[in-house]
């Protein structure tokens, strides 16, 4: 399919309505870290960029949210144009000057220190990470506790980082400075904004 039409299609068909959709569950998902918020696939951008990465994109994204694409992103041209025709959002010219980075591949993915952490003053300039992962189930097992959980939330996401819980437990030192997270699986979000502990549960 020539690259200007993929670009134009497979935008939200109700762009008020689905916007709101997926930012309700990007919020709830943020207020109880952990939980998984059902998404249906709203938005068909280009491969590799997933339907929920594409939607949450769209809900998320704009004119003034600079986004970094991961080396699987930026190599297509469609996923670029895509981004750029329904959201407006310029391309980051380093992940530092991310709002939001978007990660085919989280499994290759830079060290978290490497995103913009936000200031002291202003910790809500960091950037927001959405991860694809094949599903939220199948992974290493990640105890979770902190604000909006009750007591512990379990969560499984598959193909994450390497040292994943290592780099995690540096992000919570940096707080109110820090990366947040949204685990986009293909057909739901779960969310670990930077207030959650996170243990390796061990096998």
């Amino acid at each position: 399919m020539d690259i200007a039409v993929q670009s134009i299609e497979g935008g939200f068909a109700d762009p008020v309505f689905n916007a709101q959709a997926v930012f309700r569950a990007v919020m709830d998902a943020m207020a109880r870290p952990g939980s998984v918020q059902p998404l249906p696939a709203l938005a068909r951008p280009p491969a590799p960029l997933s339907a929920t990465s594409g939607a949450i994109a769209l809900a998320l994204c704009d004119n003034d949210a600079p986004v970094w694409l991961d080396p699987a992103l930026h190599a297509s041209a469609a996923v670029i144009s895509w981004l750029g025709f329904h959201s407006g959002a310029p391309l980051a010219n380093t992940p530092a000057d991310a709002h939001f980075a978007f990660v085919a591949t989280p499994a290759e993915m830079m060290a978290l220190d490497g995103f913009s952490q936000g200031t002291q003053d202003y910790p809500d300039r960091s950037t927001t990470l959405i991860l694809q992962v094949a599903d939220l189930t199948s992974g290493t097992p990640l105890l979770l506790e902190g604000p909006g959980i009750e007591t512990t939330a379990t969560i499984a996401p598959a193909q994450m980082p390497r040292h994943f819980v290592e780099q995690w437990k540096q992000n919570n030192k940096r707080f109110p400075r820090g990366v947040d997270i949204i685990l986009a699986s293909p057909e739901a979000l779960a969310c670990l904004p930077r207030t959650t502990r996170i243990k390796m549960l061990e096998a």
